[in-house]
């Protein structure tokens, strides 16, 4: 790991984007504050940064001051950047340059939540394991189909550290504050927040219908682990009650008591929440989303998602944007111009 032999403090910048999640910001601060007050030294040292300066609002509203990126880029081991609301692709070109010139002055390089996408964007995740945020992963592989997010908490690989944000960052921490002072302290600042246990990072995501899953039987659980790996050339029903050792009465027997619809509809639900991701978190045309999704037209898409979510796909796409920019507008209206 890039931190195993640097001396104390290790020193961490989070480079804000504009609507950033809070939570995960949190998340990965607050265990380096506990651990300092626990080792009564200052073992871990940190920095809020924006591009230029000034101050940054999260999600939720409040403002965060910052120092500017350059001066962060010069003093700390590694750099986190912190993902939110999606950024305009016309905004990208300053973050991705930031990270690509920390990234060549030898900096860790991280990702907070969906920031992964924008580390993505910048080639600085080639050759590595990522992992990002599970309602954005869709959209991530569709983008980046060189490159497989593994849908786990987080991942540690070599100078590369993503997180799929929310409370994840705060397993990430722990686990570094572990390798660097021992399982113990990560403990003691784990039992801090009542965080009762430190999840591991092959730990999956519970997300999505991900959340239910586990809980269903085995021959279920692997025909939807099926359908979900074939959205774009859908199987036929018959094709994966076979690969499950299951007859196709059988099958439909299980949906319906399990999950109170037919493998039809449930396959249909999964391509079209699928889309949904990708209207929501691409830039793509929603002729190439119907195809990503295994409808045969625009037109058989948009009747299904509408029978599944009661917007069209383009009324949806809209009504994205507008709510997207009105949010940023009224935070730039309300807060620090600088």
């Amino acid at each position: 790991m890039f931190y195993s032999t640097i001396p104390e403090p290790l020193c961490f910048a989070f480079l804000m984007i504009e609507g950033q999640s809070m939570m995960s910001l949190a998340s990965a601060t607050e265990p380096l504050r506990a651990a300092n007050r626990l080792l009564q030294r200052e073992a871990f040292r940190w920095e809020l940064c924006s591009l230029d300066g000034h101050p940054v609002q999260a999600s939720n509203g409040l403002p965060f001051h910052a120092e500017p990126v350059e001066i962060g880029l010069s003093r700390n081991h590694a750099i986190f950047l912190c993902g939110g609301f999606r950024v305009n692709p016309v905004d990208e070109r300053p973050y991705l340059a930031a990270m690509r010139k920390a990234a060549r002055g030898g900096l860790a390089i991280g990702a907070l939540s969906t920031a992964s996408h924008l580390l993505a964007r910048a080639g600085l995740l080639d050759g590595y394991r990522c992992t990002i945020h599970w309602e954005n992963r869709a959209a991530f592989e569709e983008d980046f189909p060189h490159l497989s997010p593994t849908g786990t908490l987080y991942e540690i690989d070599r100078n590369r550290l993503t997180c799929s944000g929310g409370t994840a960052a705060m397993d990430l921490m722990l686990r570094i504050i572990s390798d660097r002072h021992g399982a113990d302290l990560a403990q003691s600042v784990a039992n801090q927040f009542h965080h009762e246990r430190i999840r591991a990072a092959n730990e999956d995501q519970q997300g999505g219908k991900l959340q239910r899953m586990n809980a269903l039987p085995q021959p279920l659980q692997n025909v939807i682990r099926q359908m979900q790996g074939n959205l774009e050339t859908p199987l036929q029903i018959d094709v994966l009650a076979e690969a499950s050792g299951l007859s196709a009465r059988q099958l439909e027997r299980l949906f319906r008591f399990y999950l109170g619809m037919t493998p039809v509809r449930y396959y249909l639900s999964l391509r079209v929440e699928r889309a949904r991701e990708m209207l929501l978190y691409t830039e793509q045309s929603i002729m190439d989303i119907a195809i990503a999704t295994g409808f045969a037209s625009t037109s058989h898409f948009s009747k299904w998602f509408k029978e599944f979510n009661s917007i069209t796909p383009t009324k949806l796409r809209m009504r994205s944007r507008l709510k997207r920019d009105r949010e940023l507008q009224d935070r730039f209206v309300s807060g620090d111009p600088g």
